[in-house]
């Protein structure tokens, strides 16, 4: 019966125990609703069956196995166990029902079974094909056979829940963001190398901020070391410029590795850790061809950074080696041509000369697929050892003297498909430890058996694979999801050196520092958040602050205004009574609680915030006083009135002795000489004293003669600001406590003028130089500069080309001055003519709209209207707006004469660009800007006849253009580029043509929209590894940046594909292109509006 109740166990794991053990069932209807069998004992722990024989709740019989441990086993305990429960007639042993499960037994989890393990209605009726009932007479037996497993990982049969990965394993994972699972695998594996994380560290980061990718990534690793719980890499991605789009798409983990070593390797640059990567990474591989009957050899040696091996019907590594430095006859129709000897059977091939340190062999999971055209996962088997010999792959002359031998460090995998998949890693961070798996968040041990067999693709079933149940009827072959996606070995002789035992001293001391301070900053946000109940926000504006405020009201409490003066914020508790608060006060304003008054602030019907009435109550708290007299969802705001500040009262000698028939009256000085509004001082006036009351002490406080002219208004809200009548009593001009009273020197407008040339006021024009209907000149009215200040706006004025020397600066204007004003307040600060002003406007995040039209009627505000419309809608501080300005070399009325065109000179090859804009007039040639161009650009003299302007759009080649050309010709959605023609296009034979080259990433169709087009001459006969040469040197691109690049031959059929050309020199150019073929360069698209219409491709990138 065991053979066939009891599968066996998967040759993955170890038994340690197994054991049967059979309970004799009597009286079945009669046993109470839950009983527990005889103990038995199994792999040293003991174990007992849970019987419910009316059903746990539900009609069927439930079966349970369960640890016998009383009361509880000890703490930690666990067994992994697979067991079988049977229930069968031992009159008719053939006539059983039995249930089988694995299962890891905890402190927690000490059961586990079957509810519904047989039916009530089947047990105690003779079914069809039997001759007794299973449960005959009230009596069965029940067998359970247990098998104790061995734990060769620690998390066999694990559940996760609670599951702690720096406790289990001492290692954390990484967060996952979205779809970033292939850059946590990538880091990982890179944190384990010891070498790169100690090189990582060496980089000089202390004085940078976290935009920088290096220390972003010290930070990353500190944190691995040092964490208790899985991090998060939002800062590494934010650092590499990604935003959502690139944290939700799934990228290549080989490009995403090239680039982050080459974003690394910039920053190491004279640094201790320059050439560090290199050494550990780099290896040297041979490209050659070998002629066979006679002596001639091509070949080229270059540097890599990994192997990019086959996998499609290679089976294991070896294979995939053999294959990749496999040698190909070159013969017949394809013979090669070498130079000084013709056409000649050869061999061509590549050779390794040496291997890296470290070894990333990236296996080609992923191919295009032509017949369905799109991508597929290859997901063929392929075996790869925990130790291979790398020496059979190198050249002959390679230096052996040291083994080449290999040892696995790590596997990273990818589950699923193309459109929908996960990666993880499966590392050996020490030379003798264990493999883990670090899956994201969780970190776990592993056997040698899943990083390998687990991951080498292809069916269960199949390729040696058995069948886990030998008794099952059908062999299934089910279809892996996950398979090796990149490996990494270590060279065994160097392991000592790239996995060293890291020391403090390796990680900088200013990444602990950091760390430290921004924990306790966390800490202590967290000690005010749970302590924020306990606690109340008071503002308070005392004298000193009135003084210095500009603008309405006694200051700006909400903190709208980042210009305006603002409210003293304070942290009070609320059991805090109102006089210690007041004693605090005192002390912080040098003076005794007894010379203060707390005045309660209150929102007024006309929109303004004056105090109303004091407090009296000093043992009152000031929860209890917010409570009583603040608005809510606001602040509680104070007055602070102190006795010692008052000014001079015509009729209150004592402030502490004014009662109800005396008003607090804030008093404001308009300065017209120095174009100023400010607080002037407090004092307490009666009811019935007269507005002219004011006049005489104004006078003395101002040390001006009694009889000078005087003005006096009340500012009674925002745009309401009205002149005071002298004889009028300050109860008939209804005055009350918090009123504000303006006054000033009565000036006529020529007097002021005057007045200011006397004193030197050379910077009031450049504060105040717009009066109410956009007058310029200056204000000379209290009101007309109340109504100014409510129509202020301050514009910052940026130039429009950043490397134009001009400044930047800003300017407090009227929002009605008109479009010629504003160009001379602009010329007056630039020392510069406001004819030759021009204005663009620009939106709030940075895009720049349009240039501004001169017209003599617009306004300033219908300028920046759009940009109002945005802050007003989104609440921020709609008085501050960006203008872009320009100084021509034109006035405005002549430049509507000319065109601007705009050109873009190569001047080595395609590889640079410099971009120059002319104003040319609108019937003009090309000819009329090429004195400028040529001096602009620094064109020699003996070069100014190879000149030559072409025409491209969407990044392809469209005509030359002669000088004769007019630029009222030129599109807006053409790009003219100048150039010199180069020598061999000049020198070019008969038997020579020219192609027109584009730019593209994957797909034709997919061209770079601001690739640089060019013309090429295409050699008849010549092999192209002379043809790629002659590319590098035309489009002056040089190093990884040219090799990235892939040749291909676009034809002009649609849809067609493009016919690479290998990279090595077989190909022949000339042999292969169409009269109307193009040549393509394939290769990722860098500029900031890449990809077709101007949508940048996902490719991947590192800021």
């Amino acid at each position: 019966m065991k053979k066939i109740v009891f599968s066996p166990l998967d040759p993955e794991y170890e038994t340690i125990d197994e054991q049967v053990s059979t309970w004799d069932i009597n009286e079945w209807r009669k046993m109470p609703r839950k009983v527990r069998g005889p103990i038995f004992e199994a792999g040293g722990h003991p174990w007992r069956i849970l019987f419910f024989p009316m059903g746990n709740n539900v009609e069927y019989a439930s079966v349970y196995l369960e640890h016998a441990y009383e009361p509880a086993p000890p703490e930690g305990w666990y067994a992994c166990v697979q067991f079988a429960l049977v229930l069968w007639n031992p009159n008719e042993p053939s006539h059983y029902v039995h249930h089988q499960a694995h299962h890891r037994f905890t402190k927690e989890d000490g059961d586990w079974g079957f509810t519904r393990f047989a039916e009530f209605r089947k047990l105690f009726s003779v079914q069809e094909g039997k001759k007794r009932p299973l449960v005959e007479e009230e009596s069965c037996k029940l067998t359970a056979y247990v098998r104790v497993v061995k734990d060769p990982t620690g998390i066999l049969w694990h559940n996760f829940l609670n599951y702690d990965s720096k406790k289990e394993t001492g290692y954390v994972g990484l967060r996952n963001q979205g779809a970033t699972c292939y850059l946590n695998s990538l880091i990982q594996s890179l944190y384990v190398t010891n070498s790169f994380r100690r090189a990582v560290f060496q980089i000089p980061t202390e004085n940078e901020d976290l935009s920088n990718s290096a220390l972003a990534l010290q930070r990353l690793f500190y944190q691995l070391q040092n964490a208790k719980d899985a991090i998060d890499t939002n800062e590494l991605t934010k650092s590499f410029g990604w935003d959502a789009k690139q944290i939700f798409a799934q990228q290549d983990v080989q490009e995403l590795s090239r680039k982050l070593m080459e974003s690394l390797e910039e920053k190491m640059k004279g640094t201790e850790a320059e050439n560090a990567l290199a050494n550990m990474f780099v290896g040297k591989m041979r490209t050659y061809i070998n002629c066979i009957n006679v002596e001639y050899e091509s070949s080229r040696v270059e540097d890599y950074w990994d192997i990019q091996l086959n996998v499609r019907g290679m089976g294991n590594l070896e294979k995939s080696f053999e294959d990749y430095i496999g040698v190909e006859t070159l013969e017949g129709d394809n013979k090669y041509f070498a130079e000084g000897h013709g056409l000649q059977d050869a061999k061509k091939g590549v050779i390794f000369e040496t291997f890296p340190s470290v070894m990333h062999l990236h296996l080609k999971r992923f191919e295009y697929d032509y017949m369905r055209d799109e991508m597929m996962k290859v997901n063929d088997y392929y075996e790869f050892p925990l130790k291979f010999d790398a020496s059979p792959y190198l050249a002959d002359d390679a230096d052996k003297s040291e083994p080449w031998t290999y040892v696995l460090h790590g596997v990273l995998v990818h589950s699923g498909d193309f459109n929908a998949g996960h990666y993880y890693a499966y590392l050996k961070p020490t030379k003798n430890g264990h493999f883990f798996r670090f899956d994201d968040e969780r970190v776990t041990r592993a056997t040698e058996l899943e990083v390998t067999r687990d991951n080498y693709g292809g069916d269960h079933g199949a390729n040696g694979v058995q069948n886990r149940n030998e008794y099952a009827r059908i062999n299934t072959s089910v279809k892996r999801s996950m398979s090796a996606y990149m490996l990494v070995y270590i060279r065994e002789s160097r392991i000592d050196e790239i996995l060293p035992e890291l020391t403090p001293e390796d990680t900088p001391a200013h990444l602990e520092r950091r760390f430290e301070e921004e924990r306790a900053l966390r800490e202590a946000k967290r000690k005010e958040r749970d302590e924020q109940h306990l606690y109340l926000e008071v503002k308070t504006a005392h004298e000193k602050i009135f003084r210095q405020h500009q603008g309405i009201d006694l200051c700006d409490w909400e903190g709208k205004d980042p210009k305006a003066q603002q409210a003293e914020s304070h942290k009070v508790l609320r059991a805090q009574t109102v006089g210690q608060f007041s004693q605090m006060l005192a002390e912080q304003l040098g003076t005794t609680p007894d010379k203060i008054r707390l005045w309660v602030m209150v929102n007024r019907q006309n929109k303004t915030v004056r105090p109303d009435t004091w407090l009296t109550d000093m043992e009152q708290t000031i929860e209890d006083a917010a409570n009583k007299h603040a608005s809510k969802n606001q602040a509680f705001r104070l007055w602070v009135e102190t006795h010692d500040d008052l000014l001079k009262s015509p009729s209150v000698s004592d402030p502490k002795a004014a009662n109800n028939s005396a008003f607090l009256l804030f008093i404001k000085y308009f300065d017209a000489k120095n174009q100023c509004l400010k607080g002037f001082g407090t004092m307490y006036v009666k009811k019935q004293d007269k507005v002219s009351d004011l006049l005489k002490p104004l006078c003395e406080l101002m040390g001006w003669p009694e009889k000078m002219g005087i003005k006096l208004f009340e500012e009674i809200k925002p745009q309401m600001i009205e002149p005071m009548k002298p004889k009028q009593t300050f109860q008939q001009a209804e005055i009350q406590d918090g009123d504000i009273i303006c006054f000033q020197e009565d000036l006529s407008p020529a007097q002021l003028v005057a007045s200011m040339q006397s004193l030197s006021v050379t910077n009031a024009p450049e504060r105040i130089a717009e009066i109410q209907n956009g007058n310029t000149g200056a204000i000379a009215d209290a009101k007309e500069f109340y109504e100014y200040l409510a129509n202020k706006v301050t514009v910052v004025f940026t130039p429009k080309v950043a490397e134009s020397g001009l400044p930047i600066f800003e300017l407090d204007l009227h929002k009605k001055i008109l479009y010629d004003q504003l160009a001379q307040r602009v010329a007056d600060h630039l020392h510069a003519s406001p004819t030759h002003i021009r204005f663009t406007t620009v939106s709030p995040n940075g895009v720049v709209r349009g240039v501004v039209k001169r017209s003599s009627t617009q306004r300033l505000d219908q300028i920046i209207i759009p940009t109002m419309t945005y802050n007003m809608n989104n609440n921020t501080n709609n008085n501050t707006f960006t203008l872009l300005y320009e100084v021509l070399e034109l006035s405005l009325s002549e430049l509507e004469t000319k065109k601007a065109v705009r050109v873009i000179w190569l001047p080595e090859g395609i590889s640079k660009e410099e971009q120059f804009e002319f104003l040319v007039a609108k019937q003009g040639q090309l000819v009329d800007l090429f004195g400028d161009l040529k001096e602009k650009a620094k064109i020699k003299d003996e070069d100014a006849q190879r000149v030559r302007f072409f025409l491209a759009s969407s990044g392809k080649y469209q005509k030359d253009l002669d000088d004769n050309f007019h630029v009222a010709g030129l599109q807006d959605f053409n790009t003219l580029y100048a150039e010199l023609v180069p020598q061999e296009e000049l020198e070019m034979k008969e038997d020579e043509r020219i192609v027109t080259a584009f730019h593209f990433y994957r797909e034709p169709s997919k061209n770079h929209v601001n690739g640089v087009p060019f013309k090429f001459v295409v050699r008849n006969g010549e092999p192209f590894s002379e043809t790629r040469a002659r590319l590098q040197k035309r489009t002056g691109i040089k190093g990884k940046q040219f090799e990235k690049i892939k040749f291909s031959i676009v034809f002009k059929a649609a849809f067609s594909k493009p016919r690479y050309l290998e990279d090595v020199v077989d190909d022949v150019l000339s042999d292969l292109l169409g009269e109307e073929d193009v040549l393509g360069l394939d290769h990722v698209d860098k500029s900031a509006r890449g990809g077709l219409w101007g949508r940048a491709e996902t490719a991947i990138f590192i800021r």
